[in-house]
């Protein structure tokens, strides 16, 4: 295990949650994940069991119902960060709605067999990130590209346009 290893909670769709640490990345070991518990030892962690990977501020072993506290789990507007607005669908019914990286990251992470990378609609609460394994998936919805006006601008090449001073001396 690397040096990087970060706060996180497994949820699991039968069998409630765990806590332990992990990378942020490459973290995936064929089909299961290498979860460091907080005792020390790792545990295999098979992926079709896993409902989702909260990478979390603080762990709050006391509540093990909702350990996350992730909040919200829609958005109640249009997301204020830059990203693709997904809403994700699990197998269980449940639903969850994120930012997406955009680019090149986002096609393989869609595509690959591993999951996605989400940030969650509560940028406040105790969940910093959220990873969605591709086999808790039932369905998958992209609901919009979210960018500032000011990038959306740059891309396409093209400034605001500005009046030209009237000259002042004639």
């Amino acid at each position: 295990m690397g040096a990087a290893q970060k706060k996180v909670i497994v949820r699991r769709f039968e069998g409630g949650v765990a806590w332990g640490y992990l990378p942020v990345e490459g973290f995936l070991r064929g089909n299961a994940v290498e979860l460091m518990g907080v005792d020390g030892k790792v545990n295999p962690i098979d992926i079709s069991e896993i409902k989702l990977i909260a990478y979390v501020r603080d762990f709050n072993l006391d509540d093990a119902a909702e350990p996350e506290r992730m909040g919200r789990r829609t958005f109640l507007g249009r997301p204020r960060g830059d990203g693709i607005w997904v809403r994700v669908g699990f197998r269980d019914g449940d639903v969850l709605e994120g930012l997406a990286d955009v680019g090149v990251a986002f096609l393989e992470t869609a595509m690959m067999d591993g999951g996605m990378f989400l940030s969650p609609p509560d940028g406040r609460g105790n969940t910093l990130r959220v990873f969605v394994p591709r086999a808790a998936m039932a369905g998958l919805e992209v609901l919009g590209w979210v960018t500032a006006p000011s990038k959306r601008l740059a891309k396409a090449g093209t400034q605001p346009k500005s009046e030209a001073q009237p000259r002042l001396f004639e």
